[in-house]
């Protein structure tokens, strides 16, 4: 099967996954950040009290793995149906809210430990299974869910709650989690039992993380990880009140979200294509590097429109890369039996990275009353996790390998 035949051949579970993780948990951050600036006007909240709200984000670290091995064992869509269910249900509460911050941060810890089954650890799990040759465009196709739903509903949503309010817009959002999560879940294909998704043998939890944790590609890629995420808080609940504080007005922060999204969306296919055909170690290093750039740029003294247009685009570029990246550096570095518990544990490491990023950037908001101090130190963590990247074995594990030599058939 060739190169674009296989993915024609498994539109099925690809577009299911891209459904559900654009309708999914990843999409709050986009919401967050367009709702932020009128939840802090309207109930009088400080920014550093708003960003340390997302140091809250660490619940998910207990989570993360636990939801990674329930989806290895009861199959992507009886994971996925509980944050279908709950994402719903969560925005109408937010679109209820009366300024008790107490109450933003109940449905805020409700949504970061129920509606994280709707994220790439269990989603991307469906295309490892039936895309094999093709996988690294595959992902980046699944993972565009949510920069499609920045880019193209992020502008619309940040409109209408401009002229209709943010409640409206809470609400519209119930509507529409609703029926693109039923979506996903209806268009998934049946879980594979093939020689690709599981061994002859079903191995013990124990001797499953034993060996995870015997493989140096683990401890590499975690510390990775834990470094290039520092500054994830930025994007995803404070860009809008970064590019307010440089100047930009509310219309050009419309636009530069957008670009944001549409840099995500980039980054996603062009990190896509580059891990299926060139070393996956340079493409991870030079992906994550690129929000460095971006992160040294804001903070520097050049607050002209293009600068911070190209800033954001940077990041953007990076943060599309990294969806790609973890998800092909882990099924090449541990198959697809234990694929979605790896996942878990690296996206809880993730979790726990952008919360210390977003107590950090608390305490230097409150210190220095500014973005810049946050900007450069994580800026740099990035630089050296980027790095790890470069020390990763240069070939794939025999799961891997075994996985690529399937033949998927046609979902």
């Amino acid at each position: 099967m060739s190169y674009l035949g296989e993915l024609r051949a498994q539109w099925r579970p690809l577009l299911a996954a891209l459904i559900g993780l654009g309708a999914g948990f990843s999409m709050t951050n986009y919401v967050t950040s367009i709702m932020a600036p009128h939840l802090l006007r309207d109930f009088g909240w400080s920014k550093s009290e708003f960003a340390l709200i997302g140091s809250l984000g660490l619940v998910s670290v207990a989570v993360f793995p636990f939801v990674g091995r329930l989806t290895d064992i009861i199959g992507v869509r009886r994971t996925a149906l509980i944050g279908v269910v709950v994402a719903p249900l969560a925005f109408l509460g937010l679109s209820q809210m009366t300024g008790d911050i107490r109450i933003y941060i109940a449905l805020f810890l409700l949504q970061a430990v129920l509606c994280v089954t709707t994220t790439t650890t269990v989603y991307s799990r469906v295309v490892v299974q039936y895309v094999t040759r093709a996988r690294g465009l595959a992902l980046a196709i699944v993972a565009s869910g949510p920069a499609l739903t920045g880019a193209i509903g992020g502008p619309i949503l940040n409109n209408f709650v401009e002229a209709q309010g943010w409640r409206a817009g809470y609400l519209a959002l119930v509507i529409f989690s609703a029926v693109a999560g039923a979506t996903a879940l209806l268009m998934l294909p049946p879980e594979r039992k093939n020689a690709e998704a599981a061994p002859p043998r079903a191995k013990t939890a124990k001797e499953d993380y034993a060996e995870i944790f015997r493989n140096r590609a683990f401890w590499l890629l975690l510390g990775a990880m834990l470094l290039c995420n520092l500054p994830q808080v930025i994007a995803l609940t404070q860009l809008n009140l970064v590019l307010l504080d440089n100047g930009v007005s509310a219309k050009g922060v419309s636009a530069m979200i957008s670009a944001f999204a549409s840099g995500v969306l980039l980054g996603r296919f062009a990190s896509g294509l580059a891990l299926d055909r060139f070393p996956p170690y340079l493409v991870a290093g030079i992906g994550m590097t690129l929000s460095a750039i971006g992160l040294f740029l804001i903070a520097s003294n050049h607050d002209a429109p293009a600068v911070l247009m190209l800033s954001v685009l940077l990041i953007g570029l990076s943060f599309g890369a990294e969806g790609d990246v973890v998800g092909y550096l882990v099924v090449r570095s541990f198959g697809v039996r234990v694929f979605s518990s790896v996942m878990g544990m690296l996206t809880a490491t993730m979790a726990i990275s952008s919360s210390i990023g977003a107590a950090l950037l608390s305490l230097m908001l409150k210190l220095t009353g500014g973005f810049e101090w946050f900007l450069m130190i994580s800026g740099a963590a990035v630089v050296l996790g980027s790095l790890l990247f470069l020390l990763l074995p240069r070939d794939a594990t025999p799961e891997a390998e075994q996985d690529a030599a399937g033949e998927p058939e046609p979902a």
